[in-house]
């Protein structure tokens, strides 16, 4: 029994599994999830296989800092964007010993949206070493905040399940 229920439990033994099966590494960047992809995967056993780190990125500059994402990213399109989520992975990979790494950003709410950029708007990437970047974009819905955030949770361990494929 883990802290978070079945199927999220389920999938995130299911991203461990894979990315063992492929040799690979993974690291996450996160702001809107606040860290809960990293505390999903590190809840498997034997997740140190596979698992290198986590970066908690809420704030633009721990982005800028931990991940490098450029000032001009965010300041062109703000943090919720495909720019940033694609920065913020590039990022991890470029701050870790991980072959594969996911980020999430977005607005989970209450507050913080926009007509441009509602509540649950979420952007999500995938990089690999190999230098290819697959990104999402999510529209959740204005439906409270830890509803988007396990959303976008589940959102990133399915990402990450067919990456190594």
């Amino acid at each position: 029994m883990t802290m978070f229920p079945d199927p999220i439990d389920a999938l995130a033994r299911q991203v461990i599994d894979a990315a063992r099966r492929s040799g690979l590494r993974i690291a996450t960047a996160e702001s809107c999830t606040g860290g809960l992809v990293s505390a999903a995967l590190c809840a498997v056993a034997g997740a140190s296989d596979v698992f290198d780190r986590g970066f908690v990125t809420y704030s633009n500059t721990a982005k800028m800092e931990m991940l490098g994402v450029p000032a001009s990213t965010l300041g062109a399109f703000g943090a919720a964007s495909e720019p940033t989520a694609r920065a913020m992975a590039k990022g991890a990979l470029a701050h870790s010993d991980a072959d594969l790494a996911v980020s999430i950003t977005g607005i989970a709410g209450p507050g913080g949206g926009s007509p441009e950029k509602p509540v649950g708007t979420v952007y999500l990437a995938v990089a690999r070493r190999d230098g290819a970047v697959q990104c999402r974009h999510e529209s959740f819905g204005d439906r409270g905040r830890e509803t988007i955030q396990l959303d976008s949770l589940v959102s990133a361990l399915t990402m990450l399940i067919d990456a190594p494929a």
